[in-house]
């Protein structure tokens, strides 16, 4: 494996894995995190991405030859046994309308029918590359080329939370209302982050998401059992 490593400031590293972005990669990315403890002091925390992880860390403890030292350790304890399940998260989605407001756009551009971009963006298992831009936001590769689609030339000022939007080959969902330019085609009424619950995030990096259509009545439906506190969340391991 080559991986290097770069200082970001006096409390952090930047570790590289030089590999083509890929499964394969996002598996290993996957293990490097889960061989580093938060039980140690000295490493803060850790932010995995596409084809690197930043590892915040406490310079009183470790100086940055020594982090450096075991993290390499740390990447030799990969366990690179191919994995035979995958964790799929089912993320129910009203496409369309105002809950979507792109979808016309997009299908007219690419001469089909709404019906068909829907069918088409249901029928992948997205896997989250990384974690960014907003906290929760799930960063998906595995999007049908069909619809791929460019950013807006201008981006909203207001994206609602719960937007699943599509930008170039990949798609997305906003958590949190914000700005953004990607193309809107439906929303969920799933909270991707929720700094009440126990563990804030929805998802991590390493899922696979599989997008449901839903209809406004479902919506509705969910969304009050999410308010209640009912909700259960369709979470499974299938075997690759």
């Amino acid at each position: 494996m080559s991986i290097t490593f770069h200082p970001l400031g006096e409390a952090a590293v930047k570790v590289s894995f030089h590999q083509a972005v890929s499964q394969s990669l996002n598996k290993t990315i996957k293990a490097f995190c889960t061989n580093l403890s938060l039980k140690d002091p000295g490493i803060i925390e850790w932010v995995p991405a596409y084809d690197s992880v930043t590892v915040y860390y406490d310079p009183w403890i470790y100086t940055y030859q020594r982090l450096t030292e075991l993290l390499k350790k740390k990447a030799l304890e990969i366990d690179h046994q191919p994995g035979n399940s995958k964790t799929i998260v089912t993320i129910p989605t009203l496409y369309g309308g105002e809950y979507g407001p792109d979808l016309d756009k997009l299908s007219k551009s690419k001469k089909m029918n709404t019906d068909d971009v829907i069918s088409l963006h249901t029928n992948g298992d997205y896997l989250v590359n990384m974690i960014g831009f907003l906290p929760g936001f799930p960063y998906l590769s595995g999007l049908d080329e069909k619809i791929a689609m460019p950013r807006l030339d201008e981006p909203r000022q207001t994206v609602p939370a719960g937007s699943v939007g599509i930008a170039g080959s990949q798609t997305g969902i906003y958590p949190l209302e914000s700005p953004g330019g990607w193309n809107l085609i439906g929303r969920t009424p799933l909270r991707l982050y929720d700094p009440e619950r126990d563990n804030p995030f929805l998802l991590e990096q390493g899922d696979y998401l599989r997008f449901k259509s839903i209809t406004e009545e479902e919506f509705k439906q969910i969304k009050r059992e999410i308010d209640e506190g009912s909700y259960k969340l369709e979470r499974k391991e299938e075997t690759k």
